[in-house]
């Protein structure tokens, strides 16, 4: 990595945060919020964030917000545009906790990050601006009138997905809210010819992917306390999103091979 000399995003937005805030113009002015603004203030773009995922990113290090006499968590606008670079490498480039920490060390050295840069700002949401696609909490459940209004497909698909194994309900005929994404991709692909006898292939290629995976996770999830959970569940994002890259890549290579 190379000092940042010039007039590069990374470099400036070292120069205009700091580490964590240190640059806070009028030192005895500091603008200062509650993590509750501050989740209000980022979910405009970023509709998954929680209380939960901002003391998640304290405990990795990644932010360190200051604390009152009796332990309020108060940020800085500075702590905010950081929250916002983790939170937009993490979405938009899928970056592990691990690259986006030596990013921000770099940055906070006065050096350009090595790697895909990462712009801090971020667009504020508005009202034309299409909202970007948030996968639901793990354990959330539809029913299934509320699955198949909330998908857009006739019952006719999901009672086909089901029959193949590609769709189970869970207990008491409960579905997993992630089933809706499934039975709209069906839907689309279904349009293509693809029905859920080709589908079942994709069923059986994710439950081995899960295997694979949970290797890896359940030694943290065995972990006690909010933090060992809130950890497995940044692992699991983390993962899902890095092997679905993996999948389409894979897939486009395949496809550019054959219609060459």
């Amino acid at each position: 990595m190379t000092s940042g000399s010039g007039g590069s995003a990374a470099a400036r937005s070292a120069r205009a945060w700091g580490r964590n805030g240190q640059d806070r113009g009028r030192p005895d002015e500091p603008v200062l919020l509650s993590i509750g603004q501050v989740l209000a203030e980022l979910r405009g773009d970023f509709p998954d964030a929680s209380i939960s995922k901002l003391r998640f990113l304290e405990a990795e290090g990644l932010v360190e917000p200051r604390r009152t006499a009796s332990g309020y968590r108060k940020y800085t606008p500075a702590d905010v545009a950081r929250l916002r670079y983790v939170l937009v490498a993490q979405r938009d480039h899928y970056l592990p906790l691990r690259v986006i920490r030596e990013q921000l060390a770099a940055i906070d050295r006065g050096e350009t990050p090595a790697g895909t840069p990462v712009l801090v700002a971020v667009p504020p949401a508005s009202p034309d601006r299409e909202a970007p696609t948030t996968a639901p909490a793990a354990d959330e459940t539809v029913t299934r009138a509320d699955l198949l209004d909330r998908a857009g497909v006739a019952v006719a698909v999901l009672e086909d997905l089901e029959k193949h194994g590609v769709v189970t309900p869970g207990a008491g005929g409960r579905y997993a809210a992630d089933a809706v994404e499934v039975l709209r991709v069906a839907g689309a692909l279904a349009e293509f010819g693809l029905t859920a006898r080709h589908l079942r292939a994709y069923r059986t290629a994710a439950d081995r992917e899960v295997g694979l995976l949970m290797q890896l996770i359940s030694p943290m999830a065995r972990g006690t306390g909010p933090a060992a959970r809130d950890r497995a569940a940044e692992t699991v994002r983390e993962l899902s999103g890095l092997t679905g890259r993996l999948h389409a890549a894979l897939v486009r290579v395949g496809l550019g091979q054959t219609l060459r």
